[in-house]
């Protein structure tokens, strides 16, 4: 019998493991779908990978709410000419995703061309069957 337990326990392994990898693929879909959105202004896609009580911490201190945040897209205040993710580490926790990483930002803001390396920490959950961030908080690293 305890010959027959780990056995099976070695044949659910690599399941476990596949579901993993596909739950972090799905979360990682989601971030970059959500960077090329803020690029391309796509406020639809926005509108779909925000969570409705989105808490984003700008790497100046700031705060932003889901609504506050696309508007600022809208008004130009955060105008995104690129992101390029550098590092990602993804922790899935059942319906909840915590992404670590550094990304680099190009921003056109005020007609002022800005380069911002972040390290940042957001995290994901899972609802209605798709991915939504409910938080994001960056810090400024030295280029």
């Amino acid at each position: 019998m305890k010959h027959l337990l780990i056995f099976c326990l070695l044949l659910t392994a690599p399941l476990v493991q596949a579901q993993s990898n596909a739950t972090e693929k799905a979360v990682l879909d989601a971030e970059k779908r959500r960077f090329d959105a803020q690029v391309s202004k796509d406020y639809s896609a926005l509108n779909q990978l925000l969570a409705d009580d989105l808490v984003y911490t700008h790497s100046n201190g700031n705060t932003d709410g889901k609504e506050s945040y696309i508007q600022s897209i809208r008004d130009g205040k955060s105008n995104y000419a690129a992101i390029d993710p550098q590092e990602q580490k993804v922790r899935v926790y059942g319906n909840t995703a915590i992404i670590n990483g550094v990304c680099l930002i190009k921003m056109n803001n005020n007609n002022t061309p800005t380069d911002l390396k972040l390290r940042y920490t957001d995290m994901y959950v899972k609802k209605g069957g798709q991915w939504q961030m409910v938080a994001w908080q960056s810090l400024r690293l030295t280029q």
